[in-house]
């Protein structure tokens, strides 16, 4: 016979035995529901038109979705974008079939060779095309305009050099990927012929005129009031045969450079570089 003790003891030790699987035996939560599928997927958010697209883009235009979209090709410092024509299309004011022409593409420059077109935008229309922002080689120096995408080359070239010419200091730099790789002194415009001052890029390499020119020519985009350049208008950056008078501002636009400066440059500034010429 169990006294008092005994069954207070059986009823503990119940209770403990049970407290396990009561405590376990929690309602399941109940299972998350899917969202229904509408059908709708969310579209890429836009490009930023004020960031340059990377080098390694295999095919920049791909980035414009949408009509309104626009990217930049171009920031003429560490990335610089260019193509040669396909035709001898309009240029448009803006980026659209009817707006005012500025000026055609050309295939040759004054001097025989392809002509260069530095692109810095492109931009989709109302109507699905893509339009390239160019800078124009021509007078007045610092024109832009807008061209098809189908009327450059269907790859645009790249560079990622830049010179700059400081006229002040008579001074001219180039830079690779924003860091100094060139540096020399050298002559510019006289007062009644000035280089002038803007954003211009080269489009031509000549070797070999020799005399006046030295061994190296680079045909650049800037047109001075004169210029000693074949062809007359161009401002041309070359070598010399009087290097006694630079630094200085002997010429009629053109900038000069001793030969030994222009046979180093001429292996590191390739086609497309932007020419910053400034002060």
């Amino acid at each position: 016979m169990r006294g008092p003790m005994t069954r207070a003891v059986v009823v503990a030790l119940g209770a403990l035995a049970l407290w396990p699987a009561a405590a376990g035996a929690q309602t399941p939560a109940a299972p998350q529901t899917p969202p229904p599928d509408t059908g709708t997927v969310t579209p890429p958010a836009p490009p930023d038109p004020k960031k340059v697209v990377p080098v390694k883009t295999p095919d920049p235009l791909e980035l414009l979705q949408q009509p309104g979209d626009e990217i930049k090709l171009s920031d003429e410092k560490l990335v610089t974008r260019w193509g040669h024509a396909q035709a001898t299309a309009k240029i448009r004011l803006s980026p659209q079939a009817s707006s005012r022409m500025v000026a055609r593409l050309r295939f040759l420059t004054e001097d025989g060779l392809p002509e260069v077109y530095l692109v810095l935008a492109a931009r989709r229309d109302s109507a699905g095309r893509n339009w390239l922002q160019v800078r124009v080689p021509k007078r007045p120096n610092g024109k832009t305009g807008w061209v098809l995408d189908e009327m450059l080359s269907s790859s645009l070239y790249i560079v990622q050099t830049q010179l700059v010419v400081d006229r002040r200091k008579l001074r001219a730099t180039l830079y690779k990927k924003g860091k100094k790789i060139w540096s020399a002194r050298v002559g510019i415009g006289k007062r009644g012929t000035p280089t002038p001052r803007g954003k211009f890029w080269i489009r031509e390499r000549l070797r070999g005129l020799g005399g006046t020119y030295g061994p190296w020519a680079f045909g650049t985009s800037a047109y001075s009031n004169l210029s000693d350049w074949p062809g007359g208008g161009v401002v041309g950056i070359h070598g010399t045969n009087q290097p006694g008078l630079i630094p200085g501002r002997p010429s009629h636009g053109c900038i000069r450079v001793r030969n030994d400066k222009i046979r180093r440059l001429a292996r590191l500034m390739p086609i497309g570089t932007p020419v910053r010429i400034i002060n």
